[in-house]
């Protein structure tokens, strides 16, 4: 399936390109509108996003797996994030990491049956001093409890 950027989101990255003296650093914008567009960074999201900047396909790749926040597969609506790194472990980042899959019925990576959610472990989100945290697609919770935790889900499950 083919993808091209639509005219909005082209003029955003041309917007993005203007603040580098080269097209190659606007990658990570370019790559971020290509997920809001399609849902996630397929191959053909890659070749659309390298010729639009004029850089290989391999750079563009190489930005897609470095980072978390580029899916390479169709995620939920909303995307549970779950912090297990050293502040949140400590704080109780794997009962929450738990209490998600449990709740859900998915593992790192899974996507509910109905596409609502889908989850996914992470290294630290720059949170340690409010640890410990999720994110839901881009809205982050700190400080959280089991409790905190489960009205957020719950509030989640409502909005559908």
């Amino acid at each position: 399936m083919e993808f091209k950027f639509t005219e909005e989101n082209l003029t955003r990255i041309e917007q993005e390109v203007k603040k580098y003296p080269e097209r190659k650093p606007a990658v990570m914008a370019a790559l971020y509108l290509a997920q809001e567009q399609n849902g996630y960074i397929s191959n053909e999201v890659i070749k659309e996003v390298a010729d639009v900047l004029g850089i290989t396909a391999e750079d563009v790749l190489g930005v897609v797996t470095f980072y978390t926040m580029y899916h390479q597969k169709p995620m939920g609506k909303f995307h549970l994030q779950v912090c297990t790194n050293v502040s949140c472990m400590l704080r109780g980042g794997y009962e929450i990491w738990d209490q998600v899959k449990d709740k859900f019925g998915i593992e790192n990576l899974g996507i509910t049956e109905d596409q609502n959610f889908s989850l996914e472990e992470v290294e630290c989100m720059g949170s340690c001093g409010t640890a410990p945290m999720i994110a839901v697609n881009e809205d982050y919770y700190e400080n959280l409890t089991n409790e905190k935790v489960e009205e957020i889900l719950e509030s989640l499950k409502s909005t559908n």
